[in-house]
């Protein structure tokens, strides 16, 4: 009899993104719960046999209780099993999310899987083998367990673990939490469901990280899925269908400003034209740029930052006034004296007042600007 069931992880419910300020960031947070509510409603159109979720289902164990209640009501749609796996950011301690969500009306089909031990949440000859996390770091690889596990004759080994699989990431993801990269095979696994890196990545032919369904960071390593996975039987081969759920798109634009214009970072924004208020973007400018240009590029950030849900600048612009901006501040006379000594310490690398001479020539020219409008 064959399996068939999603993997997803990393959802990282309640997590606060305060950085985004007072009305992008609650609505950040409130997607992930949305986004879950899509997956149980995917898994009912599917039909699978269960969800399994790698890890990390809630970004700490200090969320709340309304949280954690949410977040229950959001698996509402699909009333089949329900396996947590506890992560890196949820580890199964002593006092942890999952000993509260058991002393609360916990739903049939909520399996907390924070024991190393088979688990058979389905009568359709599969068993599960899981590796909770009971710290946030472990030294030992917690799938060691698996290649001696006994399972039922017969029976589809499944493994589920949270961690990094040793030399298959790229360079700059954490190595905690190792996983041998070569545990499904050893462990005669016909699939492994990994959590803790947010991006969608097949590690071997029966080995997948399914990523966040909602992401959450500019990163471009194919976030926002989870995946359908169908084996016909024991050592058959897994069959793997992306599916996207995510709602937010965050993209990081990088854009150097070479003809002294902002002309290229208002293309780069303009690629943004449809639907823009799910866009999460990080605009990050470098170059040298005059008075007039850094007003207008200004004008044009001030524009975007209302149109996308948010926009954060990251900017690395040197400020090179040109003569036309110099002139525009005043031709001569005590005014352009002071102007021009600004320039000088603005241009000058080894001057540690260089940024400070920039922003005032930012000021005079702004002030300059409001004075003439006003006229």
């Amino acid at each position: 009899m064959g399996l068939r069931f999603l993997h997803t992880a990393d959802w990282q419910i309640g997590k606060p993104f305060g950085s985004f300020g007072e009305e992008a960031g609650p609505e950040l947070k409130l997607q992930r719960l949305r986004t879950v509510e899509r997956i149980a409603t995917l898994a009912r159109e599917k039909a699978v046999d269960a969800v399994l979720v790698a890890g990390d289902a809630f970004d700490s164990n200090e969320i709340s209780d309304w949280t954690v209640n949410r977040t229950l009501q959001a698996l509402g749609a699909f009333e089949g099993p329900w396996v947590f796996l506890p992560g890196n950011h949820d580890a199964a301690l002593v006092h942890s999310v999952w000993t509260r969500m058991r002393r609360m009306s916990l739903p049939g089909n909520v399996i907390i899987a924070d024991s190393p031990e088979p688990l058979v949440p389905w009568s359709l000859g599969a068993t599960l083998l899981p590796a909770p996390l009971r710290r946030k770091r472990e030294v030992a690889d917690q799938t060691a367990w698996f290649d001696a596990a006994p399972t039922p004759e017969g029976h589809i080994r499944i493994g589920l673990a949270h961690g990094s699989v040793g030399g298959r990431l790229p360079d700059k993801a954490e190595a905690a939490n190792e996983i041998a990269p070569d545990r499904a095979a050893r462990a005669g696994l016909s699939y492994l469901a990994l959590g803790d890196w947010h991006g969608l990545l097949e590690i071997a032919p029966r080995t997948w990280y399914s990523g966040t369904p909602e992401p959450d960071r500019h990163r471009d390593n194919r976030p926002g899925h989870v995946l359908l996975v169908e084996i016909d039987g024991p050592g058959a081969a897994p069959r793997i269908e992306p599916i996207a759920v995510g709602h937010f798109l965050w993209s990081r634009v990088d854009v150097p400003l070479l003809d002294g214009t902002c002309e290229a970072a208002a293309a780069a924004l303009a690629a943004f034209g449809e639907g823009p208020h799910r866009r999460v973007v990080l605009l990050s400018v470098s170059g040298a740029i005059g008075l007039a240009e850094r007003a207008r590029l200004e004008a044009l950030i001030a524009d975007w930052s209302r149109r996308l849900h948010h926009l954060s600048v990251d900017d690395r612009l040197a400020d090179e006034p040109t003569s036309a901006d110099l002139d525009a501040i005043d031709r001569s006379g005590f005014v352009r004296v002071a102007v021009e000594r600004l320039r000088l310490r603005a241009a000058d690398p080894a001057d540690p007042e260089a940024a400070a001479a920039r922003t005032a020539l930012r000021m005079i020219y702004l002030d300059h600007l409001g004075e003439s409008s006003s006229c």
